[in-house]
C-alpha cells in the first residue's frame, strides 16, 4: 500500500467540511498516513491526528456559536486582536487533551504565517493544540501566537492548503482538500474595519493560491467541496459544511482506495 497523505486547507466555518470528508473516509477504513493543515484544517487535522473520531468532532462542533470559541480582549489594540481562542483551546482540550506531536497516533503538521520573519512557519514539534490554534489566529480579529520565540497569525495567508511538507514527511500519494476554493464576489462590501480586513485577507489568499496551483503537479487529488457561497467567517450552516464534505469523501473514496493499491 502506498503511504497516503492528506492536507486539509483552511476556511473557517466551512472547514467542517473536513470532518464530513474524514467520516466517509473512515467509514471505507481509509486511514492517512501522514496530515497536514491549516488554520481550521490545522484545528480538524490535530484532532484527527490525536486519534479523535469524526463522529465525536462533529457532536463537539455541530451547534457551536462563536461565543463558545472566542472572548473578547479588554485592551485589543494593545494585544493587537479583538478577541481571544481561551475557549476554543478549552474545547480541543476536552477532545484530545494535552499532546506534544511525538504523541499522536498518526504523523502531523500545521503552517502559520511567521509576522517577524514574513515567512511560512512549519509547525511540528511542542504543544499541538498552541500550534493548531496559532495556524487558525486570524489578524486583527485574534491575538497573534507566540510558537518557536515568534509572532504567527493564521497560515492561510500565504499557504492555505499546506501540502509541500507531505512529500518530506513520507507521502506517495497525496490528497488536497480545499474548502475555500474560488473568491466568491460579494453582493455588498460593508464598510467596517473588520469586514474590510478580512475581505483583503481573502484576496490575497486566493491570489496566492491562485498562483500557486503549478503545486497541484504534487497533489494526486486536489479536492473542493461544493460549499457555494458560505461565509467561512459566520459560525452557523455547520450541518451544510459537514454533509458537503461528506458527499465529497463518498464520492472520492473509492479512487483513492484504488489508488493506494
Amino acid at each position: 500500500m502506498k503511504k497516503f497523505g492528506l492536507a486539509l486547507g483552511a476556511g473557517g466555518s466551512r472547514g467542517v467540511a473536513h470532518i464530513g470528508f474524514l467520516q466517509a473516509l473512515t467509514e471505507a477504513g481509509i486511514r492517512p498516513d501522514f496530515i497536514t493543515g491549516c488554520s481550521m484544517g490545522a484545528i480538524v487535522g490535530a484532532c484527527f491526528a490525536a486519534g479523535i473520531s469524526p463522529a465525536a468532532m462533529k457532536e463537539k462542533v455541530i451547534g457551536l456559536k462563536l461565543t463558545d470559541l472566542a472572548a473578547l480582549n479588554f485592551a485589543p489594540f494593545r494585544s493587537n486582536g479583538l478577541m481571544k481562542m481561551t475557549k476554543a483551546r478549552e474545547l480541543m482540550v476536552e477532545l484530545m487533551g494535552e499532546k506534544t506531536f511525538d504523541e499522536l497516533e498518526i504523523p502531523f503538521a500545521c503552517v502559520a504565517t511567521d509576522l517577524k520573519e514574513g515567512k511560512v512557519a512549519l509547525l511540528d514539534r511542542g504543544n499541538v493544540i498552541d500550534c493548531a490554534l496559532a495556524s487558525a489566529s486570524i489578524p486583527g480579529a485574534f491575538t497573534p501566537a507566540n510558537i518557536y520565540g515568534n509572532p504567527l497569525v493564521d497560515g492561510g495567508i500565504l499557504e492555505r492548503v499546506p501540502t509541500h511538507m507531505l512529500k518530506k514527511m513520507g507521502a506517495e500519494y497525496i490528497v488536497a482538500v480545499d474548502v475555500l476554493g474560488n473568491l466568491v464576489e460579494e453582493k455588498e462590501v460593508k464598510g467596517n474595519l473588520i469586514d474590510t480586513l478580512l475581505r483583503c485577507i481573502d484576496i490575497m489568499d486566493t491570489r496566492n493560491t491562485q498562483r500557486k496551483h503549478l503545486m497541484r503537479r504534487y497533489v494526486d487529488l486536489w479536492l473542493e467541496p461544493e460549499l457555494g457561497g458560505m461565509d467561512q467567517y459566520a459560525v452557523k450552516d455547520l450541518d451544510f459544511a459537514y454533509d458537503k464534505g461528506y458527499e465529497l469523501g463518498v464520492a472520492r473514496r473509492g479512487e483513492i482506495a484504488d489508488s493506494l493499491k
